[in-house]
């Protein structure tokens, strides 16, 4: 049974922001405390140790400070950063480095995308209408998404699914 919820819970949550960021180019904050409390009632049945809970804190308050300081920048928005670092606390230490990488790839093919879909779509009228016309502010763009496949690639080989703690 708590595999069968591990496999649904954090998936569907990461998925979910993934679609609301690309229709509203925002992540709620309701996402990021899902992710949170979902973390803290799940982690004691998993075996985790509170050594690798405290790893795992370290891994969303490390991503969470360079996430601040480049929202302070106006690089990043603030949802991004609190989702990734929601994410960054079920991903554990251990994944860091992998998800950084993964999310910093994907973002850049997004952020490129973005640009050259925005550059391409600009004349056409359909950009005015609903969130479409979001794509049309350059400086915009949905890294929630990226920050979910980079999520959701990982995730099978935490030790939420793997059945070790890694």
């Amino acid at each position: 049974m708590l595999h069968n919820v591990l496999m649904i819970v954090f998936p569907l949550v990461v998925g979910f922001a993934a679609v609301t960021d690309f229709l509203t180019m925002t992540i709620s904050n309701k996402i990021s405390i899902a992710l949170v409390v979902s973390f803290c009632c799940l982690a004691p049945f998993t075996g985790m140790t509170f050594q690798m809970a405290g790893m795992s804190v370290l891994a969303a308050a490390v991503l969470f400070s360079i996430g601040f300081a480049c929202f302070a920048f106006g690089w990043v928005g603030g949802g991004d950063v609190k989702f990734a670092s929601a994410v960054a606390l079920w991903l554990g230490w251990n994944h860091m480095f992998d998800y950084l990488v993964l999310f910093s790839l994907y973002g850049g093919f997004l952020t490129i995308a973005v640009l050259i879909l925005s550059r391409l779509l600009e004349p056409l009228p359909i950009l005015q209408v609903g969130f479409l016309n979001r794509f049309a502010d350059h400086r915009r763009v949905p890294y929630g998404i990226a920050l979910s496949i980079a999520a959701l690639q990982i995730y099978p080989t935490t030790h939420w699914l793997a059945g070790s703690m890694n």
